[in-house]
């Protein structure tokens, strides 16, 4: 994903400052030209930058020709710390590339040093500069969320903004944990999980109440305050106070037992199971612990894995790896301190934090996860114990995790080298994008592109086209004559027969005319947006979103669509391939073709073969999954729906009285006010709709 321009005024994260102490320091004007990079010329900028900036804490940010931030850091001192980057003697390589590459210096001054960090972390995660350790993490956590908006609180689970009032508890790993936790929950504190409007319609006890999962409050089977009280345990479970809540239920049930009421024993003997099983349901039990994070890194081979575990509540809510982007050189301590910073951005910090190394300024770093929470959080490094013990499985789990991924990278890299050879390519790609189409005779076409790298399939970087339509391919010229329609999906046109590379006018004659629900027309469509924007936006090539290889699902025909374009807009470096389904669509027996050569096969247990075949089955993977979300969202479409004034009563209305929405387009004025809450008005406004009037 292309970054953020610098320029954009950044909304500060939480807990950071809602505006800096100071105003932008207005630098001197960088250079208007692009410079070749040189380490004199960068350090000569920074110097003359060092005349105007001040000695109080703020946030730097390193920026190229181009506009781009290269590095975002924060300091004590400002004056200082950019005048250590004037020092190359002391800088390792890494820092002396940036240095060389640096056009200008923006400069945010902040109160405290606490303030600059929390605005560095969010600058970082919004521009992704080349220079930092970033954590790429795009995923969202589900938390657990007891409503307040409501006389009998709902428990749910929850993912995204936390708009709605009431208590988050959270965040677990992933969604099966939290519906795992939720249905043992319902069991323990008979809560309703149910919305609000299924809530209020109610008459009868659903199902949940006769397996003992709900207690009814939406017919009155339980009353308001012992609703309220058991929303209170919940909470104070959920909040860490599990044994006291196991404590009193245990108490309860022995009470009830003694009095021989031993339905009501019996209730409670349940419930108290269903706790267990929220506690039992974990990788490792730590006694000492109720809420905390565990966060532990491995490194090997310039590579490095993160785990965090997630304990809440004195149970264990699972894990996830992280592998931060970094440089190889770049230290652990200073990876730890990038880390921590980034991933607590949009989180609440728990109070406490184990780690398995020590990062960077960690004293600032606690006191800013105390502003940023609201409350005092410890970062701790335990050096025996039960603590340690934790530590030294999330450790664990992190070697093995780095050890599968680097293995998984080094088979992609043999099978791009594959690739390479298999295509006749200089070098292998670091980036393949492949595209493929999803429509129905031409009714909710879209386009879409799937990206795969040296680490796999880049998902972050997946797009999908809304198909436009003919305009994109009215003004180009038409074929000749019309190519053989049998076979251009799969034999070469004429055109290609030849061993010498085709030149654009004899592509363009070789297209055909573009007609509705045309694949062709569709492929060039979204090739043309896809590459007419990446000229706009990153001309020289310097942002990584530019492809070593094009892929498309389909043959001769799409990829002369695709060479078309590619003629158009002036692009002569770019491979490309379009892989077709063989005789009977039989996997296994694709066909290739590329510019200037004719269509080849592959041996059918090649493992490049089935490689390509995994990425054109992820983007038709992708493509089918738009096409349908975007059916499926318009199949309660209704014609009525576009005119304006019609609600639900009087479309409700129209449909009794016509039949369909195509008799109500077809009706008369007269035959549209006989229809009881239309009036002239608005029969005329409906009638004007449909007649273009």
């Amino acid at each position: 994903m292309t970054p953020d321009r610098p320029d954009d005024a950044p909304a500060p994260a939480p807990g950071s400052p809602k505006s800096p102490s100071g105003p932008e320091n207005s630098a001197p004007p960088s250079r208007k030209r692009a410079r070749t990079p040189s380490l004199a010329e960068g350090v000569a900028l920074l110097e003359a930058h060092l005349k105007t900036l001040p000695s109080s804490p703020g946030v730097y940010r390193m920026l190229n020709a181009a506009g781009d931030a290269l590095y975002v850091g924060k300091a004590r001192n400002l004056k200082r710390r950019v005048t250590s980057y004037t020092q190359t003697d002391r800088l390792p390589m890494r820092l002396k590339r940036m240095v060389a590459e640096t056009e200008s210096l923006e400069v945010v001054v902040t109160h405290t040093e606490v303030e600059a960090l929390l605005l560095e972390s969010n600058l970082v995660k919004r521009l992704r500069p080349r220079f930092n350790v970033q954590l790429r993490d795009d995923k969202s956590f589900p938390y657990i969320l007891v409503t307040a908006d409501h006389p009998a609180p709902q428990i749910t689970k929850h993912r995204g903004a936390r708009s709605r009032p009431g208590e988050y508890f959270g965040p677990f790993a992933s969604a099966g944990a939290v519906n795992r936790t939720l249905t043992a929950l319902q069991r323990a504190f008979l809560l309703r999980s149910c919305s609000d409007s299924v809530y209020s319609s109610r008459t009868r006890p659903c199902l949940l109440y006769q397996i003992k999962r709900c207690s009814a409050p939406c017919v009155g089977r339980i009353n308001q305050a012992d609703y309220a009280e058991l929303v209170a345990e919940a909470h104070d479970f959920l909040s860490g106070q599990s044994r006291d809540v196991q404590q009193r239920l245990a108490l309860a049930m022995q009470g009830a037992s003694e009095a021989l009421d031993f339905e009501t024993a019996a209730k409670l003997r349940d419930r108290i199971r269903a706790l267990a099983q929220v506690q039992a349901h974990q990788d490792i039990n730590v006694e000492d612990i109720d809420e905390a994070d565990i966060i532990a890194a491995h490194q090997a081979g310039g590579q490095t894995c993160i785990q965090v575990f997630f304990f809440r509540a004195g149970s264990n809510y699972g894990n996830r790896a992280y592998y931060p982007s970094h440089d190889r050189e770049t230290a652990l301590d200073e990876i730890m301190a990038a880390f921590i910073g980034q991933f607590y951005e949009n989180k609440t910090p728990p109070r406490l934090i184990l780690l398995s190394d020590k990062p960077a300024d960690e004293e600032l770093l606690a006191e800013a996860l105390s502003v940023s929470a609201g409350r005092k959080v410890e970062l701790l490094l335990p050096q025996r114990g039960s603590k340690r013990r934790v530590i030294d499985h999330a450790l664990a789990n992190a070697r093995e995790a780095l050890g599968r991924r680097m293995a998984e990278n080094a088979s992609q890299r043999q099978l791009l080298e594959g690739v390479a050879q298999a295509l006749g390519l200089d070098a292998p790609p670091n980036r393949i994008e492949v595209y493929d189409n999803s429509h129905i005779q031409g009714r909710h076409a879209y386009g879409a592109m799937i990206v795969a790298g040296p680490e796999g399939f880049m998902k972050s970087a997946y797009r999908k086209f809304s198909i436009v339509g003919p305009k994109h391919g009215k003004d180009r010229p038409k074929p000749a004559s019309e190519p053989a329609a049998p076979t251009t999906l799969h034999e070469p046109s004429p055109a290609f027969q030849v061993e010498s590379e085709p030149t654009p006018a004899e592509v363009v004659a070789a297209l055909p005319a573009p007609t509705g629900g045309d694949d062709y027309a569709m492929m060039r469509e979204v090739m043309e947006r896809r590459f007419a924007r990446a000229l706009k936006e990153d001309p020289e090539r310097e942002r990584g979103t530019w492809p070593d290889l094009v892929m498309l699902d389909g043959g001769q025909g799409q990829l002369n669509s695709a060479l078309a374009v590619f003629a158009e807009l002036g692009i002569d470096d770019v491979a490309i391939v379009a892989i077709a389904k063989g005789p009977d669509r039989d996997a296994g027996r694709e066909r290739f073709f590329m510019p200037g050569k004719p269509p080849f096969s592959l041996e059918p247990k090649d493992p490049v073969l089935y490689f390509l075949q995994r990425l054109r089955d992820e983007a038709h993977r992708f493509a089918i999954g738009t096409h349908r979300a975007k059916r499926s969202k318009q199949i309660g479409h209704s014609l009525l729906d576009e005119v304006a004034g019609i609600g639900a009563k009087r479309k409700k209305a129209l449909l009794l009285h016509f039949g369909s929405a195509q008799a109500v387009a077809r009706a008369g004025l007269t035959d549209l006010t006989q229809v009881a809450g239309i009036n002239e008005t608005v029969a005329k406004k409906i009638y004007d709709h449909f007649h273009g009037q």
